[in-house]
């Protein structure tokens, strides 16, 4: 298992997200998708998120990443289809014609964590991790 670092913390906090281009226009093709891509992987370095595989689909962005625990997935979101957002109809400016509110991304998105560990494997440890003085499902030691 490979763990990340903070100052004050170690972590493996990993995240997949899907999100779509607003009204599922698959634009992210060609000049574009390079272009997205190159952005969110900007984004990812400024904010110490790790990205561990990502694909840009003609209509939706996958990204596996690893992020620091001070983030939480709305935040890294928000980061990531903001800042390319903007920079997108800076450097495409055709596709305001399109996409008319200022909005190149779909409100939603996907969201599920991923770890080394499973809930049982967890469950298991805490189980087994000193004789309890009272016999519940959130117990203290001596």
């Amino acid at each position: 298992m490979e763990y990340r670092y903070g100052s004050h913390s170690v972590y493996n906090i990993r995240y997949h997200f899907v999100f779509v281009t607003k009204y599922r226009y698959k634009v992210l093709r060609g000049d574009v998708g390079l272009k997205v891509r190159e952005l969110i992987r900007q984004t990812c370095q400024a904010f110490e998120i790790e990205i561990i595989k990502g694909t840009v689909s003609g209509d939706h962005i996958h990204l596996f990443v690893s992020a620091p625990p001070v983030m939480a997935p709305s935040e890294i979101m928000r980061r990531i289809k903001g800042r390319s957002s903007a920079k997108i109809f800076e450097s495409f400016p055709d596709l305001k014609r399109r996409y008319w509110g200022r909005h190149f991304w779909a409100r939603g998105y996907f969201c599920v964590t991923s770890g080394e560990l499973t809930e049982e494997m967890i469950k298991e440890y805490l189980e087994h991790h000193f004789e309890p003085k009272v016999d519940d499902n959130f117990k203290t030691e001596d």
